[in-house]
């Protein structure tokens, strides 16, 4: 059957962000969809937002598309242009390769809750215009190279 349950998908707000990156998206849990349905070109995660909660570091991708469907809630999209507001039914999408940073943060006092959805090369990698810090598929960098010690999470 194509419906997921997603209660019985387990639920995290794991990351692999290095300190002091990693405080910023505490209030993030998220579910793993695509492991669960059996995908295996795309992966997809039912993500809520906490209050005060960002959904990652502002990054772009160069390999990788994104899509993000708002399903609940509300959260201010910040990007290179600026910001704005995404309510429910609200899709946002960001091609491989192009260097607009972007990221959601829920500066309301209920959580928010949306499906994003990726596709592309597992070689990925980004920046993450607003700190010192890329990523490849080995894990996270400085700016100058220089590994930290912390893997990205499938």
């Amino acid at each position: 059957m194509p419906k997921l349950d997603l209660d019985a998908i387990p639920q995290t707000n794991a990351t692999g962000y290095p300190a002091p990156f990693d405080a910023e998206v505490q209030g993030r849990w998220y579910r793993r969809l695509a492991p669960v349905a059996g995908l295996t070109r795309m992966g997809a995660s039912h993500v809520t937002l906490e209050p005060g909660a960002y959904s990652s570091q502002r990054h772009w991708h160069r390999l990788e598309d994104e899509l993000l469907v708002m399903l609940d809630g509300e959260a201010v999209l910040i990007e290179d242009e600026g910001e704005t507001v995404i309510r429910p039914g609200d899709v946002l999408a960001w091609a491989a390769g192009v260097e607009n940073g972007h990221r959601l943060h829920n500066r309301t006092d209920q959580p928010c809750i949306f499906v994003a959805i990726s596709a592309g090369d597992d070689d990925d990698s980004g920046e993450y215009p607003d700190i010192d810090m890329v990523f490849d598929a080995e894990g996270y960098a400085r700016k100058d190279g220089t590994r930290y010690p912390t893997k990205r999470l499938p």
